[in-house]
């Protein structure tokens, strides 16, 4: 027979009355014996850990955003704290930890976040970033050029271990959108591939420290004399502040002979001293910012082709790695530099004085690439002048010592990059084109390896 709605509310009274007994007892045990409480507290903290493990791995594989939604519901209704057990933490850590054993490093993470994140991402990479250094005691141990980069990137101070539920706390996020963004830069990092070792990674620090504060230096170790590169950066940055072409190009001569002379004689010293060219050739990485990554791309190869450095370009990335002598790597550096800021700023007074069409991304596009291939012309023109006279200044012996530094940066080229195809890049608007390369004509080239006549 079936139960009446009587009945049933009665037995459930019966269940409630024979449960609240039982508490009582249960409450009393525990007290007299606190480790079963302990164990209770502990059993039900795994519980709810291993569910939050879960649904991060769920979260890190979710097939969309709508199931990376339900998925961070649930962890936030878990832990409103936003990672209070550290789970989250611990795989960034594992996963930056990965990255730099394939050759990734700090700058080329935040670049790829900064790319494609938003800034509120960018903000919890480097603070993730921070805290790795915090564990790999980047202090004492970490090589001159990673401590660098990390200088570079602006990281925040100490930053906690919990650090991600300080992140979501500091942009005011529900414990959702924490749990979320989080994850999306777990998804962001997992699985990019491997990119070339620049520098020896953490697991090798301990191994390389007393090289740091005693390194081998070879012979033709060289980086560019900072005070050159002063004198050669306060003339570009007076080019980059004018206003009259003619003023501009009075710097861009006085750059251009400093640093022509400057990189010839120490071609040669190098020559003297003697040793393996090749072991002195070194990479550096690039970092090109959206927009019209490529068309910058072509900018840097043109100043590169000039100086004897070698580009290659990640596009999935935008990064570019250079390869060469290290003073050439200085003073492209420096050249680089200039000209993309002095294209930013011309492309940017064509738009305010051309109209509604210049500031089309075609207009703007073309007007890089063709920016960039003038200013390849200019270069190649300056490189030949400077080696007719470089020739007649130091005669024929300087013809092999230039052919051994371009085979030497051939060579380790090569054995990085044993595949590699050309980019076509074009330009689709003529207006564009054209004030491109007027722009390029008024560009201050201020330095380069062959740029002038000494």
């Amino acid at each position: 027979m079936a139960k009446t709605a009587a009945q049933r509310r009665a037995a459930r009274k019966r269940k409630e009355q024979e449960r609240a007994g039982r508490r009582p007892a249960q409450a009393a045990q525990a007290a007299d014996q606190p480790e079963l409480l302990w164990t209770q507290h502990v059993s039900a903290a795994q519980n709810t850990e291993r569910r939050v493990a879960r649904l991060l791995a769920q979260g890190a594989e979710a097939p969309d955003e709508e199931g990376l939604t339900r998925v961070c519901a649930d962890l936030a209704a878990l832990d409103p704290e936003v990672d209070s057990h550290g789970h989250l933490t611990r795989l960034l850590m594992t996963l930056l930890d990965s990255l730099w054993e394939h050759g990734w490093q700090p700058a080329d993470v935040a670049h790829v976040v900064r790319r494609q994140g938003r800034p509120r991402m960018t903000r919890l990479a480097l603070a993730a970033i921070a805290r790795q250094a915090q564990l790999a005691d980047v202090a004492s141990l970490a090589p001159e050029e990673w401590r660098a980069q990390l200088l570079g990137l602006e990281l925040p101070d100490d930053p906690p271990a919990a650090l991600i539920s300080a992140w979501g706390r500091g942009e005011r996020l529900a414990a959702a959108d924490a749990w979320a963004e989080a994850l999306r830069l777990l998804r962001l990092l997992a699985g990019r591939g491997e990119l070339p070792r620049l520098c020896p990674p953490p697991s090798q620090w301990r191994h390389v420290a007393g090289r740091r504060t005693a390194p081998k230096v070879r012979s033709g170790a060289h980086h560019a004399d900072p005070r050159v590169l002063g004198r050669i950066r306060g003339l570009l940055a007076k080019a980059e502040g004018t206003d009259y072409p003619e003023e501009a190009d009075a710097l861009t001569a006085k750059a251009q002979e400093l640093m022509t002379r400057y990189a010839v004689d120490e071609a040669v010293l190098d020559a003297e001293r003697g040793g393996s060219l090749t072991d002195e050739v070194s990479s550096r990485r690039v970092h090109l910012e959206n927009p019209y990554p490529e068309a910058k791309l072509r900018l840097l190869d043109a100043v590169g082709s000039a100086n004897g450095v070698r580009v290659i370009y990640l596009e999935s990335l935008g990064i570019a790695t250079v390869v060469g002598l290290p003073v050439d790597l200085d003073l492209i550096d420096v050249l680089f530099t200039s000209l993309l800021v002095q294209a930013t700023r011309a492309l940017g007074a064509a738009g305010r004085a051309g109209g509604p069409g210049t500031r089309a991304p075609s207009f703007r596009r073309s007007f890089l690439i063709s920016y960039a291939a003038r200013i390849r012309e200019r270069l190649e023109e300056a490189r030949s002048e400077a080696t007719q006279a470089a020739e007649s200044s130091r005669g024929a012996a300087l013809v092999p010592i230039m052919r051994e530094r371009r085979e030497a940066v051939d060579e380790v080229f090569d054995e990085l990059f044993p595949t590699t195809h050309a980019i076509t890049t074009r330009a689709w608007n003529a207006r564009g084109w054209h004030a491109g390369r007027l722009a390029a004509d008024a560009a201050d080239l201020g330095s380069g390896r062959d740029a002038v006549p000494q």
